[in-house]
């Protein structure tokens, strides 16, 4: 690409490439920034997607890739919901209209997407970790190459970040981490003396004179020596902040205007050039929904949106019933009201969990611990042995982090912990990473757990209402992402008998026991099978533990086949129905056919969940197919 000059044609037409993007001058990268920003508004207002972190990270974006010799060089993204700018300027520009759609682009980082995308992330915190790893394993391959992680101050509160950190500084590598502070802003005066000052610190001038003086200071009385250190470190500390990474053994630079191209630019090539003296942390400080009016004054700053009006930003909705997630917000403001023991706890997710509406209600009795599913678990393991009620609202995906704080700390001690698992199956655009597939199969093998799955609107609110009574045993209870099926739950609520399913019609030739919201493409399935003069008993299970033995049973002695299914991997719902069949001295399996469906044993990319049902051959005509071949009719 030819050297560009400052005029009304897009530069960003010109750029397909990072290496585009150095032939920029310096001067030309604002107007760069200012297209990649545009553009970015543009595609997602179509599509959807994360878009406030994206429009804060736009200067770092262009200034990593001006400075830094990727993909040789390497930058590691954490979680991933800022990358859309890195994607537009790393070769898939024109293929940002399919962004988190059907065999498009993943919403996230992802290794097999591009070779500018050197590790895949989706959840929080992974970035310092993964980013050691690949500069130790390229010195070990005698590989010379910068590796730079990106996190958010979100991140930077989950304990994941600080035991990298802590390793990070003991191995003294030249790891470069960017920490992103979009939670707060610089005032002109800071924001020139901070940039300033860590363009100073920054220096290899300073960095010299500053070990220089170290060696000095060795030769002095231990007393002196001491001071002085104490004294260098604390002044840099007073003006920057940077004591505690100095402690885990990084060398602190900020904080600084991650929006001034002129700050970043100086500052990045310093770290790069002389990040062989150990590992550095530059605090850049940005401003999410940056550029766009209405994602800078909303609340969330359009931190995940659906299709939006750019002019206006109003969000279209297709369904107005409201979602699983208000349903359980709501049941749970109601419980809380008559029951001062119940509580809520999110890990950093009160809007996604709903407990935001809780959280207006009840203030004193809801916490948000931030991106610490770990402690969140386990802090409720503490509230649960103080009589409190403790709820803890944690995506399918999310709890997958705390596994062996819910052994540990919950299961082996049959606290009666409350586990809202929201995101329960296939979750569409977010794609595997966000996916709720395991919960059934690594909840319910746990001594003292009691596990359900909510078929519909009511469901949901009749179990919150079992919850909140099990006080012997921590449960849980899951529901899908989106909206209900538009069942009034303004009635009086009455609790499910523990283990205990229900009949929701009755035949004579087949029965489906189902396990979640499959429930209704169950019911349309059925309808298509009398077609085929084939009726069905259709049995909603409610719990996969305990498992309701009697219905299974029933079910097994009144019908040929009996075909389980659930919005969960192999190893859950249909394996607990096996085995009990299997142990059954009737020996049912020898005597009916027997099938269970569940999603398949692969991650499915990101799509609409009807779309990822359909792949995973969970739909109704899907489950028609099933019973015809099972049944052997053609």
């Amino acid at each position: 690409m030819k050297k560009s000059k400052l005029s009304n044609s897009l530069l960003l037409d010109e750029v397909k490439t990072p290496k585009d993007v150095k032939q920029l001058k310096k001067e030309e990268l604002a107007k760069l920034c200012d297209e990649v920003r545009n553009f970015m508004i543009d595609k997602v207002s179509k599509t959807g997607g994360h878009l406030g972190a994206g429009l804060g990270v736009v200067e770092l974006t262009v200034a990593l890739h001006y400075i830094f010799d990727t993909p040789k060089d390497k930058i590691v993204w954490d979680v991933g919901h800022q990358t859309y700018p890195h994607k537009i300027i790393t070769e898939r520009k024109n293929k940002m209209h399919t962004i988190r759609q059907g065999k498009g682009l993943s919403g996230f980082t992802k290794r097999s997407e591009s070779e500018y995308d050197p590790f895949g992330a989706a959840h929080a915190s992974t970035s310092i970790s993964a980013a050691l790893g690949m500069l130790v394993g390229s010195k070990l391959s005698n590989k010379d190459k910068k590796v730079v992680a990106v996190i958010g101050d979100g991140a930077m509160t989950a304990g994941m970040a600080y035991e990298a950190l802590n390793n990070a500084g003991a191995m003294k590598h030249p790891l470069i981490v960017i920490l992103n502070d979009n939670d707060m802003s610089i005032a002109p005066p800071v924001g020139a003396m901070s940039a300033y000052l860590s363009k100073l610190i920054s220096s290899g001038q300073y960095r010299g004179l500053r070990n220089a003086a170290s060696q000095i200071a060795k030769k002095l009385p231990k007393k002196i020596a001491s001071t002085a250190k104490k004294a260098e470190e604390y002044a840099r500390g007073f003006f920057t902040g940077g004591t505690l990474f100095e402690e885990l053994g990084f060398y602190y630079i900020g904080p600084i205007d991650g929006h001034n191209l002129n700050h970043l630019l100086p500052i990045l090539k310093n770290a790069r050039d002389h990040s062989k003296k150990g590992p550095v942390l530059i605090h850049i400080v940005t401003q999410k929904g940056k550029g766009y009016h209405h994602a800078e004054k909303s609340e969330d700053k359009f931190h995940g949106v659906g299709k939006f009006d750019v002019t206006t930003g109003k969000q279209k909705k297709s369904n107005t019933n409201k979602s699983y997630t208000s349903i359980f917000a709501e049941t749970l403001i109601n419980l809380a009201k008559k029951d001062r023991k119940i509580c809520a706890i999110t890990a950093a997710m009160p809007s996604g969990t709903g407990l935001d509406m809780f959280m207006k209600k009840y203030p004193s009795r809801t916490f948000d611990v931030g991106i610490a599913e770990q402690h969140a678990v386990t802090f409720a393991a503490g509230l649960a042995c103080e009589g409190m009620k403790p709820f803890a609202a944690i995506y399918s995906t999310f709890l997958q982090r705390a596994y062996d704080q819910v052994v540990h700390d919950i299961a082996i001690q049959s606290l009666p912990v409350r586990f809202a698992i929201d995101r329960a199956g296939l979750v569409g655009a977010d794609g595997p990473t966000h996916a709720g597939s395991f919960d059934i199969a690594y909840l319910s093998n746990l001594p003292n757990f009691i596990t359900m799955a909510a078929s519909d609107d009511l469901e949901l609110a009749k179990m919150i209402h079992t919850c909140a009574n099990i006080n012997h045993a921590p449960s849980a209870f899951r529901y899908p992402r989106g909206p209900g099926i538009g069942i009034d739950i303004n009635r009086p609520i009455k609790k499910i008998t523990i283990g205990k399913g229900r009949i929701i019609q009755e035949g004579n030739d087949i029965a489906f026991l189902s396990y979640g919201t499959r429930l209704n493409e169950v019911k349309l399935a059925s309808k298509i099978l009398e077609t085929h003069k084939i009726s069905s008993t259709i049995a909603d299970a409610r719990f996969c533990k305990p498992l309701d033995k009697k219905l299974v049973l029933d079910l097994c002695r009144n019908h040929k086949l009996l075909i389980t299914i659930e919005e969960g991997s192999i190893g859950g719902f249909g394996s607990h129905v096996l085995n009990f069949i299997i142990k059954n001295n009737d020996n049912f399996y020898q005597r009916i056919l027997i099938d269970t469906i569940e999603l398949p044993d692969k991650f499915i990319d990101q799509d609409s969940p009807e779309n990822m049902y359909s792949i995973a051959k969970m739909n109704s005509t899907n489950i028609v197919t099933r019973v015809l071949r099972k049944l052997n009719i053609k």
